[in-house]
């Protein structure tokens, strides 16, 4: 019988690719860590996380177990422990950058043995603290362009998805595999969005993927919509059918003006490598 971490992915042994991103600064700004056996750990090592990285996450767990809260996607990581955490320093800084992409490929090997069918990596930052929806928004698109920066020498994008961000098939791209991003911040007008640390949440595109071949995302869709018109009294304006425009208006959370242009940039591939 599998033990409480097993089923929580916490696994030695498994085959996996081997991390480029495993540098002396990324393991200094490393904050990988699951909820097992009731407590936040530190992967793979099993030491408990430190107070302040237990206390943030704590309150994100509380933020998204509460009743009213919209997304049941999310719930359902929480509640089955199929996410993984960690708590970095500035968003955007060249240290968090390091220790996020090593945590972020970690966990992107971690996915297939995670328990259940929703599964994220949530990335929770010490600062800044900004209750402007607009620097928010520049701060998460900055921290995906270096992100995608260091990522690319590595990796090719996500074949499944496009690297424009003016194209309804996007999708953030990373270690080879496709993310839908939602942002969290003390400032958002979405009240669901609403908390004390900026966090970026990183939700496998391939779930929502499965979801519609399973004739089942509609459902949820209209689930999510429901909470969210019960908690807020409308829906984000920038929310729509998948694929009916570009997801990269509905990551930061912000409601984007008609003329908003996503301040990503995809590199052209180098001199040798294909497109």
């Amino acid at each position: 019988m599998a033990t409480a971490s097993e089923r929580n992915g916490i696994r030695e042994g498994d085959a996996r690719r081997p991390n480029p991103f495993d540098g002396a600064p990324a393991r200094a700004n490393s904050s990988y860590a699951a909820f097992a056996d009731g407590r936040l750990v530190r992967v793979p090592s099993r030491a408990r996380a430190a107070p302040l990285e237990e206390f943030v996450h704590d309150s994100l767990r509380a933020l998204v177990l509460n009743p009213k809260f919209s997304c049941v996607g999310a719930k359902s990581a929480i509640r089955r422990g199929g996410y993984r955490f960690g708590l970095y320093g500035s968003l955007g800084s060249p240290g968090t950058t390091a220790g996020l992409a090593r945590d972020l490929f970690e966990f992107v090997e971690d996915q297939p043995s995670l328990e259940g069918e929703f599964t994220t990596f949530v990335a929770s930052f010490a600062g800044p603290i900004t209750a402007d929806e607009g620097q928010f928004e520049r701060l998460l698109w900055a921290q995906l362009q270096r992100l995608h920066e260091g990522d690319r020498a590595h990796h090719p994008w996500d074949p499944a998805v496009s690297p424009d961000p003016e194209n309804s098939n996007f999708a953030f791209s990373f270690a080879g595999r496709a993310f839908f991003v939602v942002g969290l911040h003390p400032g958002a007008s979405r009240f669901a969005r609403r908390f004390a640390w900026p966090t970026l949440v990183f939700n496998a595109h391939e779930q929502f993927e499965k979801l519609r071949e399973e004739g089942r995302f509609g459902r949820i869709r209209e689930v999510i919509r429901a909470r969210e018109i019960t908690l807020q009294g409308d829906l984000n304006p920038n929310l729509g059918d998948f694929g009916e425009f570009p997801e990269a208006r509905q990551y930061s959370g912000r409601p984007a003006e008609e003329d908003w242009r996503c301040p990503f940039h995809p590199e052209a591939p180098a001199d040798g490598e294909e497109a």
